[in-house]
């Protein structure tokens, strides 16, 4: 990526009252993030969240100096970063709406593979807990899927630690910059991690471990894979937000249930009781609602030599058959076609049984 298109996502990050979902707005509505800088502040005001306030902390000269120190140390460090309309950002996350515009990684992460899960949970776990998190994730290695978590007590470290042992890639999702680690009894696991997968933030080098960030961050833990597992929870906490943010996105949810008395069962049976949520029994549980045990077939891309396609349809069959399932304002952007145009363009589509809608404004080809 070019020097001041880094610069430019690194300001609209450091922005304050832009967060991922306005800040795609502007960059889709603009064209290219360098260009928003440069744009005329009464053509941003057109764009809906973009008033005065905004306009001002966006062309704060402040977020320059910030947006350079950051790149320099980015350079220094050769801090490897995936942007959200790069073919290496998850897929499972480009289809998260306030997925992350950019996040940073250290390790050998390998996004290739479509069978990812997260497993979280509390950081008081249980004997039961950890002996249920190490069976399943040896139960299902045989899969070869990712195990994702947040590098935190608990559950989540146990999930690292099984994936580690069962020689299955592991990524943990930081709250912080990678100049801290937290907790820090856990430094001790950074090279086994590292060899195995690897560690992702979308935090700046020096962002501290603050309280709200790790709310944040589990939006990426439950975005970036295609399940989330809660092992175990009291009434409230973490993993049942992440379990909440994972349904929003229409996402599996499993969960262990356990006795009533229990209180870090209380929060898996809420979830299996409100229908939150499937119960997991065991790694079959998984297997099945998962389709990992059936033979992935072949798409076949035939049809596009019996079915006249336009121009402008030939665009998005291409694009969905190179990069799979992609959100309306992506396929706009990059086949440069209008949003009004597009909907109608995707509905003859569909009647012509080439593509389907799926749910958040994504589309896939037949």
């Amino acid at each position: 990526m070019k020097e001041d298109k880094l610069l430019a996502i690194l300001r609209l990050q450091k922005c304050k009252f832009i967060g991922d979902i306005l800040a795609k707005k502007l960059i889709i509505n603009v064209g290219d993030v360098a260009q928003i800088f440069k744009e005329k502040a009464r053509v941003l005001s057109k764009i809906n969240g973009i008033g005065t306030h905004v306009l001002n902390h966006l062309f704060d000269k402040r977020n320059i100096e910030f947006g350079l120190k950051e790149l320099k140390y980015i350079q220094e460090n050769k801090i490897s970063y995936s942007y959200f309309l790069d073919d290496d950002y998850p897929k499972n996350l480009q289809h998260a709406v306030d997925g992350p515009i950019l996040f940073f990684k250290d390790g050998d992460i390998d996004f290739s593979n479509n069978r990812i899960i997260s497993v979280v949970g509390t950081r008081n776990i249980s004997s039961y807990g950890r002996d249920f998190c190490n069976e399943l994730i040896k139960e299902i290695s045989e899969f070869n899927p990712i195990i994702v978590s947040g590098f935190a007590y608990g559950v989540d470290i146990c999930a690292h630690k099984a994936a580690v042992k069962n020689n299955l890639q592991t990524i943990a999702v930081l709250a912080h910059g990678f100049e801290h680690i937290y907790p820090k009894v856990h430094k001790k696991y950074i090279n086994q991690v590292n060899e195995n997968g690897g560690f992702l933030t979308e935090y700046w080098h020096d962002e501290t471990p603050l309280r709200e960030n790790f709310l944040k961050r589990n939006r990426i833990v439950a975005g970036i894979s295609n399940a989330t597992i809660v092992i175990e929870s009291a009434v409230k906490g973490g993993a049942l937000v992440t379990a909440d943010i994972a349904n929003s996105y229409d996402r599996d949810v499993f969960a262990v249930p356990g006795r009533a008395s229990d209180i870090y069962s209380r929060g898996c049976n809420n979830l299996i009781k409100n229908n939150k949520a499937h119960l997991l029994n065991s790694a079959s549980d998984i297997v099945k609602m998962l389709n990992w045990d059936v033979q992935e077939k072949q798409k076949s891309v035939q049809k596009q030599l019996f079915i006249n396609l336009n121009e402008n349809e030939q665009k998005i069959y291409d694009l969905l058959h190179q990069k799979g399932p992609q959100l309306l304002d992506v396929i706009s952007l990059e086949c440069n076609i209008a949003t009004f145009q597009l909907s109608s363009i995707l509905l003859q589509m569909e009647l012509k049984g080439v593509t389907k809608p799926l749910p958040g404004k994504l589309f896939e080809l037949i």
